[in-house]
């Protein structure tokens, strides 16, 4: 399975951005799909998650201003970010989880992407 995530880039705060993530191989549209981030210097977090059924979770960072949603016929999941904000700069990876729901838990995911890169300027 290969995840590819593109969709990042240089923008300035308060601008919007979505990001994609495209799975190909053997894989299951019916398994959560994951967004995490890592900027640098720092661990890699949480952003949020959609569960096989299209249920989402977010960091409390992220609630209200990010949005994932997910087209399983295309294995694909989307992270759209509005109202960014310079701490949201980071290296964002999607990732496919082992089972229709996931957790926040990063050992819940068993495929990750090679991450794209979001910067945002103030």
């Amino acid at each position: 399975v290969q995840l590819q995530a593109s969709g990042g880039g240089l923008v300035q705060a308060g601008d919007s951005l979505r990001l994609t993530c495209t799975a190909s191989g053997r894989t299951s549209s019916n398994n959560a799909m994951g967004w995490f981030r890592q900027a640098p210097g720092k661990e890699r977090e949480f952003v949020g998650r959609i569960n096989w059924n299209g249920g989402t979770s977010y960091a409390d960072s992220v609630k209200g201003r990010f949005t994932i949603s997910r087209d399983r016929a295309k294995s694909t999941a989307y992270l759209q970010m509005n109202s960014l904000r310079p701490e949201d700069t980071a290296v964002y990876y999607c990732a496919v989880g082992f089972r229709p729901y996931s957790s926040s838990g990063s050992l819940d995911y068993r495929y990750w992407g090679q991450g794209t890169l979001v910067t945002v300027s103030s």
